[in-house]
């Protein structure tokens, strides 16, 4: 069977003051229908990038130079513009990081739901309302009818995602990009939205790619899981082998920072294990390895020549000069 979303060394570029920088760098992933796929890493690795270069919604001054982004089969950068912007909300949607800068601060909830369903649909405003409601109805709010004349300041911070979420579904896409859609929500709201949209995935035979740096989640969420670092994927494999059986010492790192497995170490005076150094300038980058000199496990081969994401075991990609399988 094909995949429904696959992406063939993909490169995004923007071009600054300070130079060319690579945001997103051959990044190669694919995902059936159905399925979730969790995309994880520290801040500024370039998992926001990648998903707005799915969606064709990068910044002014950034471009894809490279690569193929193959959605139902086609590609969705030889593609026109108008052909996107009717395949974004109809066939694929995000729900963005910050649900309260991303909604209009002057519209009603109502209007911004019934906008995409106006759109996509070809409906009068009257019955792109009453969809509006049994759309948010859908994503558990009691009270929708009352809710679509309310303004985005006006709801918590779950309300909103629950808003963004009922948007982003209006016209059942058959890929949900959900980038960070827990941050700032406490714990019980966090895992009613985890639920919510493994629900309507469910419901809907919906793929889902979920972005987050928080490993908890992607244990909770996701099938399969590709590890970001410095634009580049470094992992890429099942939840299963990533949290069992992690290759890259980056993974590993990210893993052993978690404060639940701390906790349930039977070590006594264990401590919170963290990774030291920040991730590379993306306009000073290592000759080699981008996780060179955070490394526990540096070779020599590390810094001279970048590895390449290689198939170590079955269906465990990583990139990394500790296994022979890696080398050209």
């Amino acid at each position: 069977m094909p995949r429904l979303l696959e992406i063939k060394d993909l490169r995004t570029v923007f071009d600054t003051a300070k130079g060319r920088i690579s945001a997103v760098d051959g990044v190669t992933l694919g995902l059936n229908s159905g399925d979730t796929l969790g995309i994880v890493g520290e801040s500024g690795c370039g998992k926001t990038m990648l998903a707005l270069s799915i969606m064709r919604l990068i910044p002014a001054n950034g471009k894809i130079v490279n690569g193929e982004i193959l959605f139902s089969g086609q590609d969705l950068l030889k593609i026109s513009s108008e052909e996107m912007r009717k395949k974004r909300g109809s066939e694929i949607a995000m729900v963005f990081q910050e649900p309260m800068t991303s909604l209009n601060p002057v519209l009603r909830v109502g209007e911004q739901i019934a906008e995409s369903i106006r759109l996509h649909q070809k409906l009068h405003t009257k019955e792109a309302l009453a969809l509006s409601i049994d759309q948010l109805r859908e994503v558990g709010i009691d009270d929708p009818e009352k809710l679509i004349r309310d303004y985005p300041h006006q709801l918590s911070g779950g309300m909103r995602q629950r808003v963004m979420i009922a948007m982003a579904m209006s016209c059942h896409p058959q890929l949900l990009l959900a980038d960070e859609p827990t941050t700032a929500l406490d714990v019980t709201i966090q895992a009613q939205i985890l639920d919510l949209i493994s629900t309507l995935k469910e419901k809907n035979n919906m793929a889902v790619i979920l972005i987050t740096h928080d490993l908890g989640i992607i244990a909770q969420a996701a099938k399969h899981v590709a590890v970001m670092y410095a634009g580049k994927i470094v992992e890429n494999s099942t939840v299963e082998n990533i949290f069992d059986h992690p290759l890259h010492p980056y993974t590993r790192g990210l893993i052993e920072s978690m404060p639940a497995r701390c906790a349930a170490s039977s070590d006594k005076g264990n401590y919170l294990k963290t990774i030291p150094g920040n991730v590379p300038s993306l306009y000073n980058l290592p000759a080699g390895c981008r996780f060179f000199d955070r490394c526990t496990s540096a070779q020599k081969e590390c810094n001279k020549e970048e590895p390449v994401l290689k198939e170590i075991e079955e269906g465990h990609f990583v990139s990394c000069w500790k296994y022979p399988g890696n080398i050209n």
